[in-house]
């Protein structure tokens, strides 16, 4: 490690043993210093809040002036819309899991979910069926979004929000390899102009009766990074590894909420953990709306496992062992797998033979 950083004596939450009790709160303007290195007090914060938690928040991210209100604005406008409007850019219109979903159509856990959401990723070509190979059914993903045509502010806003997220999502992986010694551009064969994000508008509403308190239900994301902007409303609960206690979220006015994937969990061997999450419903009557952005990469990826520190190597968990949801160090494959639970009316329309698997 660099003689300059931090050590757990001179800062005991920074110590291996310390057991969190809260989200940490990073500023990314002081990532670099004035000479452009990056900062090593930063690179501490930033390594400690993601092996012990997996979950942080950042503020300082570049949003422009505006920029989060709009999003949230137009946000609220489309899921006000008569249901009709928005069943029009229905996702079972969409082989590649595009589009609007109704409350309670996604399931986390086999359970519905009590949110609505309209889901997009990059705009590209469809793969044509006859060419996705066996093993390769992850090219189904790819394709166009559905955009309502008399509301262009909608898709302008939230492609405008994910390109920088693609720029925050970029300097922050970077800094985490950094961190934890590897070299910034690991990963930078899969993270080319092809890489395969995924975000979506997502509206949560109290009173479904199917879901009870589930917004969202105990889970794990299946990229690398997570960068979600929440309202004020709360309800996210996130429980570290090796902890029984769910610890709140709390909301940062315009602040990003940053969580780790399971490509990294298979990279780093569990150093790094995809912790679990849930989302708790809102009281009836009160709208939550969020926007989460995955920062991930080329669908055809294959994460290999990465060779760190001795010092830190020590204290890799080992990737999580789930028979019953299998991590893929193939991104397309788990992105799949996900989307394929997740959506099981979309899945039986379009790819019946996921099913089975």
């Amino acid at each position: 490690m660099n003689a300059s950083q931090t050590t757990a004596s001179e800062n005991p939450e920074l110590a291996e043993d310390a057991v969190p009790t809260e989200v940490p709160v990073l500023d990314l303007s002081e990532l670099r210093l004035p000479d452009g290195s990056r900062n090593p007090e930063f690179l501490d914060r930033l390594r400690h809040a993601a092996h012990k938690v997996g979950f942080f928040q950042i503020v300082g991210y570049g949003a422009a002036e505006g920029q989060v209100d709009e999003l949230f604005d137009v946000t609220a406008r489309f899921f006000a819309r008569p249901e009709a409007d928005k069943l029009a850019l229905h996702n079972q219109n969409s082989p590649h899991y595009r589009g609007y979903s109704a409350i309670a159509a996604e399931r986390t856990q086999g359970r519905p979910d009590s949110r609505e959401q309209l889901d997009f990723s990059p705009e590209r070509a469809p793969v044509p069926a006859e060419q996705i190979r066996e093993g390769e059914e992850y090219w189904h993903l790819q394709g166009p979004n559905q955009w309502p045509a008399d509301m262009p502010e909608l898709e302008r806003a939230a492609m405008g929000w994910t390109a920088l997220m693609d720029r925050v999502g970029e300097e922050l992986l970077g800094a985490l390899l950094v961190a934890i010694g590897l070299p910034e551009d690991h990963f930078a064969d899969v993270f080319d102009d092809q890489r395969a994000w995924m975000a979506k508008l997502a509206h949560y509403v109290g009173g479904v009766a199917e879901a009870g308190s589930q917004g969202v239900g105990l889970h794990a994301d299946y990229g690398f990074i997570t960068l979600l902007l929440q309202d004020q409303v709360g309800g996210l609960e996130v429980r570290p590894y090796g902890q029984d206690e769910w610890l709140a979220v709390e909301p940062i006015p315009g602040a990003l909420v940053v969580n780790l994937g399971e490509m990294l969990e298979i990279a780093t061997d569990g150093y790094l953990m995809a912790t679990i999450h849930r989302v708790q419903s809102p009281p009836e009557g009160v709208d939550r709306y969020s926007v989460p952005y995955f920062h991930s990469p080329r669908l055809d990826a294959v994460i290999e496992k990465v060779q760190l520190p001795a010092e830190l190597a020590a204290h890799a968990r080992g990737a999580s062992d789930d028979p019953e949801n299998p991590m893929l160090s193939s991104f397309g494959a788990n992105m799949l797998k996900g989307f394929a639970r997740a959506h099981p009316a979309v899945t039986e329309k379009h790819h019946p033979e996921l099913l089975a698997r």
